[in-house]
């Protein structure tokens, strides 16, 4: 880690690598709390992959926007709790590079983001651009790790 002795405060100084990592967990944290207090249940997205109108579908299925708020609350509680990790982990061990750490967000970020963003551009989702965008800023940082670690 790179680190500065200022009297008895102690400044840290993180490689860009780290605070790109760190913005793809605060951006992660953000798309956490859109899904659980703004997201509607029904994106026009999913009903043009469903196939089916709104009223149609609600007809059939009376409880599922009520049902969809409660998962949709479930998966942003869990996506804010993987971006609080990943802002952990890039400010941490990936910032110190640690031998784990690229492995880690290599993973984490193929199984979250990644997975997004397949998912999104399969439906062809409004939101497919941005998740792309956060994407490539994640490969960013994964590549910038892997150019900037120094090696014995």
């Amino acid at each position: 880690m790179l680190h500065t002795v200022t009297g008895k405060h102690r400044t840290l100084r993180r490689p860009l690598c780290a605070w790109l990592l760190a913005t793809v967990g605060v951006a992660t944290i953000l798309m956490g709390i859109y899904f659980i207090f703004v997201r509607p249940p029904l994106l026009p997205e999913d009903l043009q992959y469903i196939g089916m109108s709104s009223e149609r579908l609600l007809a059939t299925v009376p409880k599922l926007t009520s049902w969809l708020r409660l998962v949709f609350l479930v998966l942003g509680g869990y996506i804010v709790g993987a971006g609080v990790l990943l802002v952990h982990l890039a400010l941490g061990a990936f910032a110190e590079r640690k031998p784990y750490a690229l492995l880690v967000a290599g993973l984490s970020g193929a199984f979250t983001t990644g997975l997004m963003s397949v998912a999104n551009l399969f439906i062809n989702s409004h939101f497919k651009f941005a998740l792309l965008a956060l994407t490539a800023v994640w490969l960013a940082a994964l590549l910038c790790y892997g150019v900037t670690t120094r090696r014995p």
